[in-house]
């Protein structure tokens, strides 16, 4: 079962992303900060995360930076409230990362998710010629 980091300082969102994922059969794990995220990440192994851009306390595009500064082409998809989903061109560490722009039906999620696995997966294909 694929498992996913969900980061996003709103408990209502982290739990409407985190029920589409559990029903879809993905293990799912929970953060509502970047701190509490970055802890998970490095006490586990994660297959995908999804990342708020605009987190309380730190910048999700730092949270996301911090995760591919860890691993590499690690499969991200951004979600964000706002119109301005050109944070990736600011970051080249970011490259690949899926946007998703709230509010976004489950399908939606599901889709940019699979995405993001199927760009880290050629990527890594890429990376190993």
């Amino acid at each position: 079962m694929p498992r996913v980091l969900v980061i996003d300082d709103q408990k209502g969102v982290r739990a409407m992303i985190a029920m589409v994922l559990r029903v879809n059969h993905y293990d799912v794990v929970e953060a509502e900060s970047g701190a509490e995220a970055l802890r998970a990440f490095g006490e586990s192994p994660f297959d995908a995360a999804i990342v708020d851009i605009f987190l309380a306390e730190t910048s999700g595009v730092d949270v996301m930076a911090t995760i591919r500064e860890r691993v590499p082409g690690f499969p991200i998809v951004a979600v964000s409230g706002m119109t301005a989903l050109d944070f990736v061109g600011e970051a080249p560490d970011l490259e690949g990362v899926v946007c998703l722009q709230k509010p976004f039906r489950p399908n939606d999620l599901l889709q940019a998710l699979k995405t993001a696995q199927g760009q880290a997966a050629t990527g890594e294909a890429a990376r190993a010629v």
